[in-house]
């Protein structure tokens, strides 16, 4: 089969042909890949920021977002069968650690990350998982019009889930940066909170789909944005201010945009977060980091989707164009998200 590998780190992925996946345990699940996700993290990946938390065996397949059919089942798998349309939470779970058991699925002792570690991702036409990981889905669901909330749509998801106590009607919410994740958080906003959506992007085109898809208020990252933002909060800032960027100073400038007692949830990384212990202090403001989701919140929000409150906004590519892909996101050029499709 075609699969999209990291040989080495700073340098392009190729596409290799290599061996289909095989079931290896009683509860693995082959998936024929419908739709992969092209994440920012697969750049992160590419230029090795991974490489010491994870410490994956080179050469292996990328892609952590993905959707599709079941094609084989292990002996001990109930919960699906073949010919299923199913999407993947990104982190199979044990299920019996005590993590698993509190429903926190991405603290799992014994996950693994397909596409992160060194077990093989989705960018590829098969892939092994577990049943734990498996969603069905309405069998006319397309998978490549899913694949990525996955992982852009439950990383969204679960900050705003997480949030939702504090943005009761009367409230504000700014999301900085409307992309692949972005995007997901706008709609998960206004399906599931009744806070005003204030949107901050360096991008006009951004700007318009976020009108479009649920945001009040549009504000263009321009060096007064700040600024503009503490304007339309009677100079409060946002009570909950959602980071999707979190990198080249951004970071600060959505410490900057939080109101006093506010949160600042960071779901972007790549900067480096400093504020005055006195803010912590005498403005009792909060910093959050996310990662990911649970399998609880991937279910929710395939409702969400399969609904039409959530929608994600795709650019897709055929497997052999997934260097494209990856240059195209890495140069801004994907609005919403970028999805493989073998």
């Amino acid at each position: 089969m075609k699969a999209v590998r990291v040989h080495a780190y700073h340098e392009d992925p190729k596409i290799d042909d290599i061996p289909e996946p095989t079931i290896q345990g009683p509860l693995d699940v082959i998936i024929k890949v419908g739709g992969a996700g092209v994440c920012r993290t697969d750049l992160h990946i590419i230029n090795g920021d991974w490489a010491e938390a994870m410490a994956p065996d080179l050469p292996y397949v990328i892609g952590h977002e993905n959707a599709g059919w079941v094609h084989e089942i292990g002996d001990g798998v109930t919960n699906v069968a073949v010919g299923d349309t199913v999407i993947l939470h990104p982190q199979p779970s044990c299920g019996l650690c005590l993590a698993c058991r509190r429903g926190k699925d991405m603290q799992c002792e014994n996950a693994f990350f397909p596409g992160l570690s060194s077990n093989d991702g989705g960018m590829a036409e098969y892939l092994r998982t577990t049943a734990r990981a498996c969603i069905k889905l309405d069998p006319t669901t397309n998978p490549a019009d899913v694949a990525a909330l996955a992982d852009a749509g439950i990383t969204a998801y679960h900050a705003v889930r997480k949030a939702v106590p504090d943005l009761f009607p009367g409230t504000t919410a700014v999301v900085q940066g409307v992309g692949g994740l972005g995007h997901i958080a706008v709609q998960a906003l206004a399906a599931i909170t009744g806070t005003r959506i204030v949107v901050v992007d360096r991008n006009p085109d951004a700007l318009a789909l976020a009108k479009q898809i649920g945001a009040d208020e549009t504000v263009l990252a321009d060096g007064n944005h700040i600024q503009t933002v503490l304007d339309l909060t009677n100079g409060r800032g946002g009570d909950v201010v959602f980071d999707f960027v979190a990198e080249q100073g951004a970071e600060l400038d959505a410490w900057a945009m939080t109101a006093p007692a506010g949160s600042q949830y960071i779901l972007g990384y790549g900067g480096e977060f400093k504020a005055p212990t006195l803010d912590f202090v005498g403005g009792e403001k909060n910093v959050i980091g996310n990662i990911v989701g649970t399998y609880a919140d991937l279910s929710e929000l395939m409702v969400l989707a399969q609904a039409g409150k959530v929608t994600l906004h795709t650019k897709q590519y055929p497997l052999d164009a997934a260097l494209d892909a990856l240059h195209d996101l890495d140069a801004g050029r994907v609005r919403g998200r970028a999805i493989l499709v073998p």
